[in-house]
Order: structure tokens, then sequence, then C-alpha cells
């Protein structure tokens, strides 16, 4: 039976205790899905031990990430499905118009039992932000665009579904208010075809990194290896490629292609990526005018995704790895919290 003293409430010991070890119960379950995203299950058991004083196997820690990642995956699918309402019918109005945002999206490799290595999809939405930096075309400190307020989406299946995981989080993060917008990617077509469904209307680049690698092959077929006429044609075109002449360098290929007979089918290959995505390769213009040109930000999450998810001898069951993703997508997005907020308030599944 309760009591009032000086019109505050207090509860029996037993209750009181109940209060406590419910409160303990979501901080350890918290704890164990947040540290199940960081680091191997066993290695969460351990650092539980010895750091929290908390006895829990690491099977327990498994069933606890399983069972809230479920909740976060749930959560993610309602703003999917929201989303997909709401795409192209909210009418702008510019004096709400934000800062500039950008999407980038690539690719790592799982490996999941039965399946094999398969392809996890991975998207960057990020705000676009001016800085100090150093031009290494220019040689000079300048303004530069950086991505900022970076935030992440993993998909291990096919383009659609991620696709539309890419449009709900850029939603989340203000991408019909935006001032401008931009695409990053490699040359891969699935990522093109998806920035022309969801992200129309953004400007689109193909990474720098990616096209220059694209040219050092190039230039390593035709040159060898750290020669001086390699290094030579790889500034030269290096060159010509940031001031936005691929259609050049295109031609050049083609023509290489034809005097060097045992290389065709390569260079061919090569010239066939500059010539598919020149449209994208506006360099000189987007970094003038305040854009990042390379994809690191999203390089970066796939590193991360891949530290979680490829250690040594690991091997996934598909259900476990797609519970454990969005724990480990909300984490590197800086937003655990309030997805757990939002979950430990959801309604029993």
């Amino acid at each position: 039976m309760s009591v009032r003293s000086a019109g505050r409430r207090f509860f029996p010991l037993d209750e009181q205790m109940k209060v406590r070890e419910r409160h303990w119960s979501e901080q350890v379950a918290k704890l164990a899905s947040w540290l199940s995203g960081i680091v191997t299950f066993e290695q969460a058991q351990e650092i539980m031990e010895k750091v929290g004083q908390i006895g829990i196997s690491g099977s327990s820690i498994w069933r606890q990430a399983q069972s809230w990642g479920g909740k976060y995956k749930a959560i993610e699918t309602l703003y999917e499905k929201k989303a997909q309402g709401i795409e192209g019918e909210v009418e702008i109005n510019p004096s709400h118009s934000l800062g500039r945002r950008g999407v980038a999206m690539d690719g790592g490799m799982v490996h999941i039992r039965e399946e094999g290595w398969k392809e996890l999809k991975v998207g960057c939405v990020f705000e676009i932000e001016m800085r100090k930096g150093y031009d290494e075309h220019s040689q000079a400190e300048v303004e530069l665009g950086h991505a900022v307020k970076n935030t992440y989406v993993a998909h291990l299946g096919g383009p659609e579904v991620f696709g539309w995981k890419m449009w709900a989080k850029a939603h989340q993060c203000g991408w019909l208010y935006a001032q401008d917008t931009i695409s990053i990617g490699d040359g891969a077509v699935w990522i093109w075809n998806l920035v022309s469904k969801h992200f129309h209307d953004s400007r689109r680049l193909v990474d720098w990194y990616h096209a220059t690698q694209h040219l050092a092959n190039a230039v390593r077929l035709l040159y060898g290896e750290d020669t001086p006429q390699a290094h030579r044609w790889y500034r030269e075109w290096s060159t010509q490629l940031y001031l936005g002449h691929a259609d050049r360098l295109t031609r050049v290929l083609l023509q290489k292609a034809k005097e060097h007979p045992k290389l065709r089918k390569e260079l061919l290959q090569e010239s066939g990526y500059f010539r598919n995505n020149q449209h994208r390769m506006d360099y000189l213009e987007m970094r003038s005018e305040g854009y990042p040109i390379g994809s690191g930000m999203v390089e970066s999450a796939a590193k991360q995704y891949k530290s979680r998810f490829t250690g040594p001898g690991m091997r996934w069951k598909r259900t476990s790895i797609e519970h454990l993703l969005p724990i480990r997508t909300s984490i590197m997005s800086g937003n655990f919290d309030k997805m757990w907020r939002l979950a430990y308030s959801s309604p029993p599944n």
C-alpha cells in the first residue's frame, strides 16, 4: 500500500525493486544491442563483463540484437512506406528551402550462408558545407564543398528496395526542401537507374577517383607501371578529364585500341566507360560551384559496414544480418538513441 508524505508519493520496497529491475533490464538490452552493432557478440560479452560487471552470454546478446534489430527494421519500413506515398507530391515553397543536399551510393560484399558472397548496397545522404581545403589541381588553399552530417542506408538485396530506402532517408533529411542537390556514384548502371527514378532533378557526377582509376588502368595497359611515359600521359589526361573533356579521352582511347590490336578489348572497355559517363564528368564546374567531386563519404561507409560484417570466418544467416544492419546503420548515422526510444515505445510485435 502506498503512502503520501509532504506531497511526495512512495512505493513499497518490492515495487521499487521491480521498477529498478525493469529499468536495468532496458539498459542491459540497449547496451547489448549497441555493442553488437560495433563488435562481435563475443567481444560484446567480454566488454559487458569487464567494464559493466554484467554477466551475459554471447548468445543472449545475439538474441537481444535480433529482437531489437527487428524493431529498428520495422521502423525503417514505416518510413519507407510513408516516403513512397509522398514522392513527387509535395510542392516546394522556395522561402522554406534548406541548404544543399547530396546522395552517394556504392556496394560491398558480405558472405551469406548457403548463398555465398552477396552485394550489400550502401548509401549516404549528406549536407554540403564549404570549408577551406587544398585543391590538388590549383595547388592552392580554396573553399571546397564537403559532405557533412552524413546518414546512411544499407540493404542486402536488389536495387528496387534499396532505392526506396534511399528516398526515405533523403526525405527525412529535407531533400524536398533543399536549395540544390547532387547524386554521386561510380559507373554502375543500377546506381544511375535509381538516380533517374528517385533523384531525377539532382545534378549527377561520377566519382572523380573512380574515373581516374579507369584512366590509370588504360595508362598501365599502354605504357606499363611507373614509367616516365605513363606518368606524362596520366598527368596530361587527368588534367583534360578534370577540365571536362571526357569526350576527348574517349576518342583517344578508341584510336589507341585501333593501334594496339592485342589490347583492343581492354581499351574499348575503358573508352566505353568514359563515353557512357561523360555527361556526368563536369569536375571543374562542380568543384567551382562548391560540390564535392569524390564519393569518399559512401566508400567510408562501405568500409565501416565491412569492418563489422566481414571479419575473419564471418558467415551470416540472411535473417541475422538483416536484423543487425539497422542497428549498425543507426550507430553510424548517430541516431541509435532516437531509434531506441521509438522501438522501446512501439507496440509489441
